[in-house]
């Protein structure tokens, strides 16, 4: 195939900055230090506000017995009875705590799904969630509410700080897939009108336990 004069032009000044690429002219500009002010409140609260800011639904819990009356009386109140989990460490802490629940296995026509999740992004009020995780790539996405279980252990201030977190979890085998959840799904797309709940869940709970 023969290649035009001017197309050969290109390619030979492509190859010519191969072999001598231009410095940084700034090279301390691209430093490790976050472009964001840093932490001023405790990272409970900073996520708890800007989660609900984004229309996520937050609930702090003493402790595990707290969480299964939380969940009882959501449950009760929203008359739910086909609630989706398989994570089956998550349902054995809620079944010693009380939560005896006939779980459902339709997760397209279930009430509302139960995950845990990697970590909580504090600066941004997001739930990071991975493809190793039990409950895999679809429950939070797929089920018309999502019920998110954490501890505070797992509260970490930037995005930056969940990912080297899941980064020495995980060491060299990095999950296929990491995720942020930041609220309810919502799009503006048609005519600029906030839609909530077209590309996966119409409301997000988060439940956070205070670590012992």
């Amino acid at each position: 195939m023969k290649v035009s004069a001017s197309k050969e032009k290109i390619l030979k000044k492509i190859r010519q900055a191969l072999a001598t690429p231009v410095p940084v002219p700034f090279p301390q500009s691209e430093g490790n230090d976050s472009v964001f002010q840093p932490a001023t409140e405790d990272p409970e609260i900073t996520f708890a506000e800007n989660f609900t800011n984004l229309q996520g639904r937050f609930s702090y819990c003493l402790n595990e017995l707290e969480l299964v009356k939380q969940l009882k009386e959501l449950c009760a109140t929203r008359k739910w009875d086909n609630i989706f989990c398989n994570d089956s460490a998550l349902r054995e802490i809620l079944s010693k705590n009380g939560f005896i629940v006939n779980y459902s296995n339709d997760l397209p026509n279930c009430d509302a799904s139960i995950t845990d999740c990697e970590f909580l992004v504090a600066r941004t009020g997001s739930i990071m969630l991975s493809s190793t995780q039990q409950s895999g790539r679809t429950v939070s996405v797929y089920a018309p509410v999502h019920i998110c279980i954490a501890y505070t252990d797992q509260l970490v201030y930037d995005i930056k700080d969940a990912l080297l977190k899941v980064k020495e979890k995980y060491s060299e085998q990095l999950p296929s897939l990491i995720t942020l959840a930041t609220g309810p799904s919502r799009t503006a797309d048609i005519e600029k009108t906030l839609v909530v709940g077209v590309h996966g869940p119409k409301e997000v709970f988060c439940f956070l336990i205070e670590h012992s």
